[in-house]
């Protein structure tokens, strides 16, 4: 049975069915954490109880630590990208640690950033070390997946595309929201990864509403033994897996599409964006962001995200 580990600045939590037991443990770090499992087990079965809406919780994942990111994962998101999901080879980014806040925390547009997105993603929490080279199969993977938590890959597109990289639009203070809760998973946990359904409303109205099995291209087995050719892991890395179709960027209708690219370079993305500026999908200042994850049958809930929108 899982079990939802929740962060506030001065202590780590368990969620029970009476409220948050405190974990007794000197953990500052996840890894940390992760390395004292038996201190969590016992706060699982205490019975001695705070109201967990009293508490106000941080990420479950703290920094420094890595945050990589897998692309284009999901069909459908592909396919309204204008692409094939048959030709998506499995390709990696990093995000900044530095862009990790909390799951009830105010997302900041910067100022010189024009059109702020939204992705919800599943992230995998890394539960050891993993050096370079290390063999990882079906049999073992619940040996380096900790537990998953709800994640919010931010994104400043203006900043994204013209520049054709994206560590820098995705890593600003506040663009990975993460929790509430940190969920660790045994085995059989993670066989129901496929069952995970994500799901993210804007001031109420849905957006993103899909479930892993038939939609993600690369599930965690296979982006664990890429990053191992040729990336050290380590204990509380943090892995976010794509998100599915819904995001305010879509690719644009074919015609414009082949004109676009005839055009040079600052000419096409200038008329782009001049067209993005009629998208009202785009955050706004002040636009609640909801983020869950979990089944439909409720066996494995890694909570819901609040974020308000907040401008820079």
């Amino acid at each position: 049975m899982s079990i939802s580990v929740l962060r506030t600045a001065d202590a780590w939590w368990v969620a029970t069915p009476t409220g948050a037991a405190k974990i007794a443990t000197s953990a500052r770090s996840t890894a940390e954490l992760l390395a004292d499992r038996a201190a969590v087990d016992a706060a699982a079965a205490s019975t001695e109880t705070v109201d967990i809406a009293s508490l106000d919780l941080l990420s479950p994942v703290t920094k420094p630590c890595r945050v990589v990111a897998q692309m284009t994962n999901f069909a459908s998101h592909v396919r309204d990208a204008g692409m094939d999901p048959k030709t998506i080879p499995l390709t990696f980014f990093r995000k900044s640690s530095a862009s990790i806040s909390g799951p009830y925390a105010a997302v900041v547009k910067p100022a010189h950033v024009r059109f702020l997105d939204y992705e919800v993603e599943i992230g995998l929490v890394v539960g050891r070390d993993i050096p370079v080279g290390t063999p990882i199969s079906g049999s073992n993977l619940g040996d380096y997946i900790a537990g998953l938590v709800v994640t919010n890959d931010i994104s400043a597109r203006d900043i994204q595309l013209p520049q054709t990289q994206f560590y820098e639009a995705k890593s600003y203070p506040t663009f990975t929201p993460v929790g509430p809760a940190l969920v660790l998973t045994d085995e059989s946990e993670l066989r129901r990864f496929g069952d995970l359904r994500l799901r993210l409303q804007i001031n109420g109205e849905e957006r993103q509403n899909a479930v892993v099995d038939g939609d993600m291209l690369y599930r965690p087995l296979a982006a664990l033994q890429s990053l191992a050719r040729f990336q050290d892991l380590a204990a509380g890395d943090l892995i976010l897996t794509g998100t599915p179709v819904g995001t305010a960027l879509s690719a644009p209708p074919k015609p414009i599409e082949i004109i676009g690219s005839l055009l040079p370079p600052a000419m096409k993305w200038k008329a782009f964006f001049k067209r993005q500026a009629g998208n009202p999908k785009y955050l706004q200042n002040g636009d609640l962001i909801e983020a869950s994850v979990r089944t439909d049958d409720g066996a494995i809930d890694l909570g819901t995200q609040r974020m308000t929108v907040a401008y820079g």
